[in-house]
């Protein structure tokens, strides 16, 4: 068996570093079975989602309804609610999420995670002190990725997914130290918010379990373009768990079995939580909103488990946890038999530590697979007229349910209950009801997984139902009291919580059985049906005294029920009345968010000062609509780059593989300006050859930003967080991977950078995109209008992983240089794979996209910033490309007429792309 499944314990290798704070364990809840599940098995918090706004469209799901019922059951269980409001949201929609955001407030909700810059601004604007927790989908994969969020006024950030932890580590570094000196739920609840201190350290959390995405998050933009529900807008279609064919310079690649060339294993970090906590993660979060809750329970357990038993090993000397004198923390078990089973059958399309111990892209993606197997029994080894014989290599009895594999998921597969299990040798029979299984369709050598396990799933249900409250959290209790006076206890939980309660009855001086610490941890442990536990009692009674077992039963229940009380009352963030959509105050190189100059904010004296949203609109409706209109060419090699430049373009933009041929790039684009490469142009207005750097920045990657700086472009094209500081004395354009969805997130981008302008996020339609025109400056913005949608951009190496053997970049021979790769899906279309120079790879649609048809509107609205892009285009082609858009932008031909010469130009066709989508 090939698959990478963890079959066998994993050991603890690396345990006698010190632990400062267990992180917080974090559980998706799709729905109220979710949240009970994770609640019970021991979450400290869950994330969930609304009707609207959310990258778990497809989930149950809370209503705006919901939300004071369900804050109320988490807090008095002692667990944090967490929503997510992580798409991006178009600026016609703004003011709904305004409305979501004002009742997230209103009614306690402890944070709000967020993918969209501009939705980051208007909590700020709403609210001074509501925490802010960046999604993985903001793709922060480094330090200045945090600064940035730290900026915005968020309180954590989730990193992204494909971060090692000597990543992690580097990040944490950056930040000043080895992780969060507060675990996230202690943290200032007004980090970042205007007139107060923002922490040093941003607390990160990571993904710790569950599907992984192939492509980064926030940067997958194949659902999109192959029907228009994009992941950004949480409608994933999951085209990563398709099977596709590798094709290499026109030849189809043999690689047997293997058609999931884009299907990860689930992610398992069990094993590396010690180095998790040892690098200072604040929060584990498990992936899942639209699992079951049986899911929920079993992961949330198995985690809250293995935290607990790393906790125990532990003990709190001085501030700093060291190991307890009786433990032994080298090599003892984590993972257990148990446990592995367990996960197995939650949900597993094999299990894999992803990306935390680096890039092994052979172990990554086995290929096999994109579906849920289970755990594996063995392959058959003969078939019957009713029934199969197989070496069995995983436990299995009657009534668990199983399923063939015969190496072809794509289609349907036998399966079913198994019935009869017959020991003969060193095989079973394995029988099964009558008509269940076509065994005609089952072949010896077949794999056998088991996909069901009602005991199981009853074990785990069983853990959630009803209303008494199965997993309790432990507080603290002091007793005082002399012979007398009333017998006084305060509790404490861990939110800081206390009550206090004192007897009607006063102590009286015990002749016998007096109240000893034994005694009182007896009686008043005895919180069966409520949510807590005894954890540490301290007697500080004077003398031997005596109270009635009933009166000590009454201050029990009456402590209990009072903190209770105290911890259902709503977090009272701070809500402005005014603020929000309607007035968007600010002053450049000032964050809004902060009242602070940022370190790389622009000087007043650079850039225009931006402006309140009354303002902006003011501009846009006296924006001149007779400016002449530029169109820029996006080339990726050198011949197109000179077809370009014959065709007279003056504004170019090169992404190539290689960075180190961008300096032959800007001498020839410079040379046919006759432009000295030694004072590139300055001014905004200004043609000139801008260069992109790698979209995806990682700590120890500076080379990268050097290598592309020393070409001397007269610009850059920014795609992440580093780049806007990297580049910061420089010409910037802000491309489409920064998402600009709103005029906020284009506020905050341009002018708090200085950026010249921004591109429009390619998951906007043309309604959309038409109200975004209108609600801000259109010279603000840049609209491609001709490209081959660049789906998938991935840390994984399909070159590497099926075309070598090697693991990564130091062993692979560099297939990605020698040979042209594409991807053939099942309906025959062959999406070209490019690398760039940090070995990521982009698989871009077959089929080139154009929004020719609304750029009449667009002009009318006042946009003058035109891209086109291209890929693999010939040089003549090139050339016809941008002779038939500077037609119509000339007003030449119509949209229309483009459209239809661009179907008979192209062998492929072309495709309208996002912008025909309604809204």
């Amino acid at each position: 068996m090939n698959v990478t499944t963890q079959s066998e314990p994993a050991t603890i290798q690396n345990s006698m570093f010190e632990i400062r704070n267990l992180p917080e364990l974090l559980a998706p809840a799709g729905g109220w079975d979710c949240a009970r599940a994770a609640v019970e098995n021991g979450a400290d918090a869950i994330y969930f989602g609304l009707e609207k706004f959310n990258a778990r469209m497809r989930a149950d799901n809370f209503t705006a309804a919901d939300l004071p019922k369900l804050m109320e059951f988490l807090h008095r269980r002692g667990v944090r609610g967490f929503a997510t409001l992580n798409t991006l949201v178009f600026e016609n929609e703004l003011a709904d999420a305004e409305k979501y955001l004002r009742m997230m407030i209103a009614v306690g909700v402890d944070a709000v995670i967020v993918q969209d810059v501009g939705i980051c601004r208007l909590i700020r604007q709403l609210s001074p002190d509501f925490p802010i927790h960046a999604s993985t989908q903001m793709t922060i994969t480094s330090a200045a990725g945090v600064d940035f969020a730290r900026e915005l006024g968020c309180a954590l950030v989730v990193l992204a997914r494909e971060c090692s932890i000597k990543e992690i580590e580097k990040i944490q570094a950056a930040q000043g130290g080895a992780g969060s000196p507060l675990p996230a739920a202690e943290l200032p609840s007004n980090a970042g918010a205007q007139g107060t201190a923002r922490p040093s350290q941003l607390p990160l959390e990571v993904f710790v379990h569950g599907a992984l995405c192939i492509a980064y998050s926030g940067q997958c933009l194949t659902s999109e373009a192959l029907g228009g529900r994009s992941a950004n807008r949480g409608e994933c279609a999951q085209a990563c768990r398709m099977p596709y064919d590798l094709v290499s310079d026109g030849k189809l690649v043999p690689l047997g079995d293997r058609k999931y060339l884009l299907s990860p294993q689930d992610l398992a970090g069990l094993e590396v939580l010690p180095e998790l906590i040892h690098v200072g993660v604040a929060s584990l979060k498990i992936e899942g909103r639209l699992k079951s809750p049986e899911y929920v329970a079993n992961i949330t357990r198995i985690y809250r488990n293995a935290l607990d038993t790393l906790s125990d090993k532990w003990q709190v000397t001085s501030g700093k946890k060291q190991p307890a004198h009786d433990a032994t923390p080298c090599h003892s078990s984590l993972v257990t038999r148990h446990d592995q089973y367990d996960m197995e059958m939650a949900f597993s399309r094999g299990l894999h530590t992803g990306w935390f111990g680096g890039t092994n892209n052979q172990q990554l993606v086995h290929a096999r697979f994109g579906k849920k197997r289970g755990v594996y029994l063995g392959e058959i080894a003969r078939v019957l007229r009713d029934g199969v014989l197989i070496r069995l290599e995983g436990p299995l009895k009657p009534g668990d349910g199983v399923v063939f594999d015969a190496g072809k998921p794509e289609e349907n597969e036998e399966g079913g209950r198994v019935y009869e299990i017959e020991a003969r040798r060193d095989e079973t029979l394995l029988g099964f009801g009558h008509g269940d299984i076509y065994f005609s369709r089952v072949h010896v050598g077949d794999k056998l997984w088991k996909t069901s396990d009602p005991e199981l799933d009853r074990r785990l249900r069983q853990s959630f139902e009803g209303d008494t409250p199965k997993f309790q959290r432990p507080i603290e209790i002091e007793v005082h009291g002399v012979a007398g006076k009333s017998l006084m206890l305060i509790a404490h939980d861990e939110f800081g919580n206390i009550a206090k309660v004192e007897s009607s009855l006063p102590l009286a001086k015990a002749e016998k059985q007096p109240l000893t610490t034994e005694r009182l941890c007896e009686q008043l442990g005895r919180l069966g049906g409520t949510p807590f536990k005894l954890g540490e009692l301290k007697n500080n009674l004077s003398g031997e005294v005596l109270l009635p077992v009933s009166e000590l039963n009454r201050l029990r229940r009456e402590i209990a029920a009072e903190l209770e009380r105290l911890r259902t009352q709503p977090k009272r963030w701070t809500l402005n009345a005014v603020g929000g959509t309607g007035v968007t105050p600010v002053v450049s190189g000032v964050a809004p968010e902060t009242g602070q100059r940022g370190p790389t904010a622009p000087s007043p004296s650079r850039h225009p000062q931006s402006t309140s949203h009354d303002e902006i609109r003011r501009d846009a409706e006296f924006n001149p609509r007779d400016a002449g209109s530029t169109l820029i060419a996006l080339v990726r090699n050198l011949p197109q780059l000179e077809a370009a430049l014959q065709c007279g373009v003056t504004t170019i933009y090169c992404e190539f593989e290689d960075p180190k041929k961008y300096h032959e790039a800007v001498t020839l684009f410079h040379s046919a300006r006759s432009c000295s490469v030694s004072q590139p142009s300055t001014l905004n207005s200004q043609p000139g050859i801008f260069v992109a750097p790698p979209r995806i920045f990682k700590p120890g990657e500076e080379w990268a930003l050097e290598q592309v700086r020393s070409c001397n472009a007269d610009g850059y094209l920014v795609r992440n967080y580093d780049h806007l500081t990297f580049f910061a004395s420089d010409r910037r354009i802000g491309d489409y991977s920064l998402n600009v969805a709103n005029r906020l997130a284009a506020d905050y981008f341009k002018n708090q950078f200085g950026l010249e302008r921004v591109t429009t996020s390619y998951d906007l339609n043309f309604q959309q995109l038409e109200a975004l025109l209108q609600a801000a400056p259109p010279e603000w913005f840049e609209v491609t209008i001709h490209q081959h949608m660049p789906m998938f951009h991935m840390e994984h190496c399909v070159f590497c992983a099926f075309l070598s053997s090697g693991t990564d970049y130091r062993n692979c021979g560099r297939p990605c240089d020698v040979h042209d790769v594409r991807l053939r899906d099942r309906v025959g279309a062959e999406h070209p794979l490019k690398a760039d120079v940090g070995c990521r790879n982009t698989v871009f649609n077959s089929l080139a996209q154009t929004g020719a048809e609304y750029v009449s509107r667009m002009m009318e609205l006042g946009a003058r910033h035109f891209r086109v892009e291209f890929l693999n285009e010939m040089p003549e082609q090139v050339t016809q490309t941008i002779s038939k858009y500077r037609r119509l932008l000339r007003g030449e031909i119509t949209g229309t007429e483009l459209w239809r010469e661009l179907k008979l130009m192209n062998q492929l066709g072309v495709t309208r792309g996002q912008m025909r989508r309604e809204t």
